[in-house]
């Protein structure tokens, strides 16, 4: 394919502009305003920052659209102005580059500023690929209405912090506009990666691979470590390389926030570059047309030349370690495999550092025959001891297997990865994927909720460490050989966004779920009708209850669906042990109405209570395993069982 790029300037060096938004900033435009509008209510302004860009050298400028997509526009109620901001934003950049060739000689070249979205993208988010395709073809269309010499010259997909979304971006500008040249940009960390974890060298191929014009890099923590990143991308591309580095790392001055890499430094990179084999530079936050303007002379004094580009590129190499058979994870993991009905309680940890009285109620379930421990994650947003702490105490103290249930509400997506490989090379090996509780649910509703990823984005982590390989798909050894498992909430008002969710779970690789609480048959019967077609087996969550209010509180506060019938076999309970008693039968219920259409279940202990529990299973701890009917795996791939 012919390089459109080269076609326009050659192999020679061009230099590009600077921050917008700094500019703007440095006007009085406070940081709470939406940049890109002010396309539509102050476009003077605008047009004479790119003006100032003009004059300082930079041959190519870009539009103020960086955040004018859908997403990010919704912030500020412009999300139905697309189109007009972008459109805005084009002609007002091409009105400073006519005004320039009308004073001097030369041409100038617009280019249409396409910034990330500001969300996550599936799999460590909600929000699908389609989706944000359809959001970056919406913000294209805008930059190039009116045609050639009306819109804009070329596209500059910049600051991509994940390497799918950038890939979303350039699909949509080759699709929507295929006869102009596309630059695509990642910005990475302090280790020169993309921010999903990608090397420089695997962004560069894959995104070679979709045939832009020119890669690089822009934004990130100054121009050393972009310098780093981009010499690490040459080694996987001969296609043009770009780059548009922030002016350093910024600092807090007096409340505001300032860079401090001057004109000159950048200009020192500017050389370092050129010699790097980089065609296109320019800036990104903090850059001003002075910075640009030391640039430009440093790219006339260096004058390089860059050689004849060509459009192939070296494959990515990916080691994948594919996990072990299901069977050979860990005993819950065989047990779901071999079709056997499972028996799980949950022991929730304590809040202080005493473990006792939670190892010996795991000790006499273990001697009873129960299959493994669950140990939920701070349940209710409250503070307890880590989960992962009490699964390694239970597993050494009372030798049964446990399930950790991990949760999205603490940690980032360092974090999280850090969490799991640890837990893996410890030794535990089934986990339970949750979004978890929001802190306002809990003792602390102040405390900082991080959400990077949900319980899907978390299932497609733990599926990718199960392959050997962290989220940047960087290989990392061994397979961690996790069993995945999800939780489903039959009873949730919403139960067509639950179905939708519970196989966007089932598609990230769960393996098998845990329901919510079952205290309505029917409504358990629905949902496991609706998963057919993507059915894993299921594990049925079981409460005895315990009072009225328990079974109240699990109604209106939980959000569970207790039959009317229910809470009146409690409410005629005389005592509060016979109200205990009540809670047993009733669960024992459910788990003999359940058990043909499961493939187990989870029993909790209320308060603590692990003889309740033990009570609860009575039944099914005296029955020799059997495996479960195949139809209760209907659906299921050989895999996922």
């Amino acid at each position: 394919m012919a390089n459109r790029l080269h076609e326009v300037f050659g192999s020679r060096p061009v230099l590009c502009d600077g921050a917008m938004g700094t500019s703007l900033y440095a006007r009085g435009i406070f940081i709470n305003k939406c940049f890109d509008e002010l396309n539509l209510s102050q476009p003077e302004l605008v047009r004479s920052i790119h003006e100032e860009y003009l004059q300082a050298g930079a041959e190519v400028i870009e539009t103020n659209t960086f955040g004018a997509n859908a997403f990010r526009l919704k912030r500020y109620g412009f999300q139905d102005q697309v189109e007009a901001i972008n459109r805005a934003g084009a002609r007002v950049a091409r009105q400073a580059v006519e005004q320039l060739a009308d004073k001097q000689a030369g041409t100038a070249y617009v280019a249409g500023a396409i910034g990330p979205l500001g969300i996550h993208l599936e799999p460590l988010g909600k929000t699908s690929l389609e989706e944000a395709r359809a959001a970056f073809t919406e913000q294209i269309r805008g930059l190039v209405a009116g045609g050639p010499g009306v819109g804009v010259d070329l596209l500059v997909i910049e600051t991509m912090p994940a390497l799918n979304e950038a890939e979303q971006a350039l699909l949509a500008a080759k699709a929507t506009a295929p006869d102009l040249p596309v630059i695509v940009m990642v910005t990475v960390d302090e280790e020169a990666n993309c921010l999903d974890g990608t090397t420089a060298e695997l962004a560069a191929a894959r995104l070679s691979a979709l045939e832009p014009d020119a890669i690089g890099i822009n934004c990130s923590v100054g121009p050393a470590t972009v310098l780093t990143a981009v010499e690490r991308m040459s080694e996987a591309t001969t296609l043009p390389l770009a780059v548009m580095p922030n002016a350093g790392m910024p600092r807090a001055v007096d409340g505001r926030n300032i860079y401090l890499c001057s004109p000159e430094y950048m200009a020192s990179f500017a050389r370092k570059f050129l010699k790097a084999g980089v065609q296109f530079i320019g800036g990104c936050c903090g850059t001003t047309p002075n910075h640009i303007r030391a640039m430009k002379s440093a790219v006339r004094a260096l004058e390089a030349q860059k050689t004849s580009v060509q459009t192939t590129v070296k494959e990515a190499i990916v080691t994948e370690t594919p996990p072990p058979p299901l069977a050979e994870r860990s005993k819950i993991g065989r047990l779901i495999y071999e079709g056997t009905f499972v028996s799980m309680v949950e022991i929730v940890p304590p809040r202080g550092i005493d473990t006792r009285k939670e190892l010996e109620g795991a000790a006499s379930l273990a001697a009873l025959g129960v299959h493994a421990i669950n140990v939920p994650d701070s349940p209710r947003a409250s503070a307890r001891m880590s989960a992962q702490s009490l699964c390694i105490q239970i597993q050494q103290h009372a030798g049964i297997e446990t399930v950790l249930h991990y949760t999205c509400r603490d940690r980032n997506v360092l974090s999280i990865q850090s969490d799991l490989l640890g837990a893996s090379s410890i030794g535990l090996k089934n986990i339970l994927c949750l979004t978890g509780d929001p802190p306002k649910l809990g003792n602390y509703p102040d405390a900082t909720a991080v959400f990077d990823v949900d319980a899907i984005g978390l299932v497609n982590i733990v599926n990718r460490l199960n392959h050997g390989l962290d989220i940047g798909g960087n290989p990392i050894g061994a397979s961690t050989g996790f069993s995945i498992a999800v939780a489903a909430n039959p009873g949730v008002p919403d139960i067509d966004n639950e179905i939708r969710r519970f196989a966007y779970k089932v598609e990230a690789g769960a393996e098998y779920a845990i329901t919510q609480p079952v205290f309505d048959l029917r409504i358990l019967e629905v949902f496991l009708k609706r998963i057919e077609e993507f059915r894993i087996p299921v594990v049925a969550g079981i409460w005895p209850l315990t009072s009225l209010r328990n079974a109240e509180f699990m109604k209106n506060d939980l959000r569970v669906s207790v039959p009317d019938s229910i809470l009146l076999r409690m409410q005629q309970a005389s005592s509060p042990e016979q109200a205990r008693a009540e809670g047993v039968r009733i669960a024992q219920e459910m788990i003999a109405a359940a058990k043909p259409m499961v493939q187990g279940v989870q029993v909790s202990a209320p308060f603590g209570r692990y003889s309740a529990a033990a009570e609860v299973l009575v039944e099914v701890l005296a029955q020799k395993a059997k495996p479960v009917p195949v139809a209760a795996n209907e659906g299921a791939s050989v895999g996922q069982l």
